[in-house]
């Protein structure tokens, strides 16, 4: 499916992760929340699954149905998103780790 633009959708795990690691409000350092992090990162995030799905590393070696994108972040030091192919060929966002870098 190379040069072909797929249909992303996040999964409840997706967002059930996002509510887990950051709050619904911004912090009174200024630490992001789930909103924010849904404005800044989320859309770039689902750019690299849709266009680029097929290039990014493998989870699992051998199952090219699961991909990984490690990323830094605008708002956050680094996330880790797992995509997986559905049978429809769209990617599902399955699961978050978000790496605040807080010093």
């Amino acid at each position: 499916m190379r040069g072909q633009r797929r249909e992303v959708r996040a999964t409840l795990d997706f967002f059930q992760d996002l509510d887990r690691q950051l709050p619904t409000e911004r912090g009174a350092d200024g630490e992001p929340s789930t909103n924010d992090f849904q404005t800044f990162e989320l859309l770039e995030i689902v750019e690299r699954f849709a266009t680029a799905f097929d290039s990014l590393p493998e989870l699992i070696p051998g199952r090219s149905d699961y991909r990984i994108l490690i990323s830094s972040g605008v708002l956050v030091r680094a996330y880790a998103v797992v995509g997986q192919l559905a049978q429809d060929a769209a990617v599902e966002l399955v699961s978050l780790e978000i790496d605040l870098g807080f010093a």
